[in-house]
């Protein structure tokens, strides 16, 4: 058929009959082409004549494709013209197939960790309310409302008395400020020096320690805030006893020691080993030792009890070595040790922090690793000078550059 006559029919609306039949013919107009391809104004009604419908989309691509096959003719652009949009659908359903997938996933991961969280937290907040039930909780009024945080820094004053038995009885051997602060990601231990002169509210002037000895842990609280001005109002106290086990359930600690620490260290082993019953020479060291030695608990308390070399500054010195190397294997001691932490150091402890203090200092005790240790005593050198009061030897303080010290080293003013 010419090309005129071809342009005549599709004006006259196509050879007329079924466009399929016409195909077969090889007699397909460009009108029939419209109506096969589901294009053009007379798609619906050649669809509904011919009752052309499939199934579904993949019976349809296949009837499709038979079709033209057996006509003889080539799929090109007629066939063509749907496969791209068949393949976008079946794109975007895999798609959406697998961000179902994907979400699912997540959801179960975000399930599994918040059982996870909440089984770690439950385990812990029983794990606290045991250990604390060992303790002993001697509660102070006047500051059991007071947060015992203060601008991002938690004071707890650790007091070693000279008491055999439990409790608040005998003087303050030891006065240890230790402070955790999230402001200098420091863990810093100031050791307060027993023979400062201070003001005792109710009594007249007087060493440090006799603030514990007049009114407890709660008088010598307040006596250091006032002179120091810093917030303190919690405080945990250790005997003795609780000393020596607390060193031995960390394995004991590696110290360097003179030989005349050494000496007084069995010196004042004497006087432990008859106070607890135990045979004369228990835990002597070697008299001609000197350099690095491994203390255990009583030998350690001894050591750190020495008073007669380098005078109060070099008392407190010790005790801070002591304590420092307590916390380097308390970690290890934590895991391989925990029935002898605590059975040897909880009941000999009094405090006045809450269960619920407690369990919070646990939860942030995770970030600790990461700060530093650091030491430092007070009075600060050149902020004191020797006096007697009264037939005492004391220490005369400039309290305000202490003041400066304390607020730059734990706060980072």
């Amino acid at each position: 058929m010419k090309k005129s006559e071809l342009d005549e029919n599709e004006k006259k609306g196509g050879f007329g009959g079924n466009p399929e039949e016409n195909f077969f013919r090889g007699e397909i107009t460009y009108v029939d082409q419209d109506i096969l391809l589901g294009q053009g104004e007379c798609a619906g009604e050649a669809y509904e004549e011919n009752e052309y419908e499939a199934e579904d989309e993949e019976a349809d691509e296949d009837d499709e494709n038979e079709f033209y096959h057996d006509a003889g003719q080539k799929r090109g652009r007629m066939g063509r013209g749907s496969v791209p949009m068949k393949g976008a659908s079946k794109k975007r359903a895999g798609k959406k197939q697998k961000r179902r997938r994907k979400h699912k996933f997540l959801r179960r991961f975000l399930g599994a960790v918040l059982v996870l969280a909440l089984l770690v937290l439950g385990g812990m907040y029983y794990a606290v309310h045991q250990v604390y039930g060992r303790m002993h909780y001697s509660a102070i009024e006047s500051v059991r409302t007071e947060n015992f945080r203060e601008d991002g820094v938690t004071n707890i004053l650790l007091i070693g008395n000279d008491s055999r038995e439990n409790g608040e009885d005998g003087r303050s051997d030891a006065m240890i400020l230790l402070s955790v602060s999230n402001r200098t990601k420091r863990i810093q231990m100031t050791s307060l020096l027993r023979d400062m002169y201070v003001d005792i509210a109710g009594h007249d002037g007087n060493r440090l320690n006799a603030a514990y000895a007049f009114g407890g842990a709660e008088l010598l609280m307040d006596t250091i805030e006032q002179n120091l001005g810093i917030t303190v109002n919690r405080y945990v106290l250790v005997n003795f006893e609780a000393f020596a086990n607390l060193v031995d359930a960390v394995g004991g600690v590696d110290l360097e020691l003179t030989n005349e620490e050494v000496q007084y260290v069995n010196g004042y082993l004497v006087e432990y080993n008859m106070l607890t019953g135990r045979a004369e020479g228990t835990d002597y060291l070697d008299a001609s030792l000197d350099g690095m030695i491994h203390l255990n608990g009583p030998q350690a308390l001894a050591y750190s009890r020495n008073r007669y070399i380098g005078t109060d500054f070099g008392r407190t010195q010790r005790q801070r070595k002591v304590l420092a190397g307590v916390l380097h294997n308390l970690p290890g001691a934590v895991v391989k040790n925990p029935k002898g932490l605590l059975d040897g150091l909880l009941p000999n402890l009094t405090t006045n922090l809450t269960a619920q203090e407690c369990y919070r200092l646990c939860l942030e005790a995770v970030k600790l690793p990461g700060y530093e240790i650091a030491q430092g005593s007070v009075p600060v050198e050149g902020s004191y000078q020797n006096a007697k009061i009264r037939g005492m030897a004391v220490l005369e303080v400039d309290f305000e550059k202490n003041r400066n010290y304390l607020r730059e080293s734990l706060y980072g003013e």
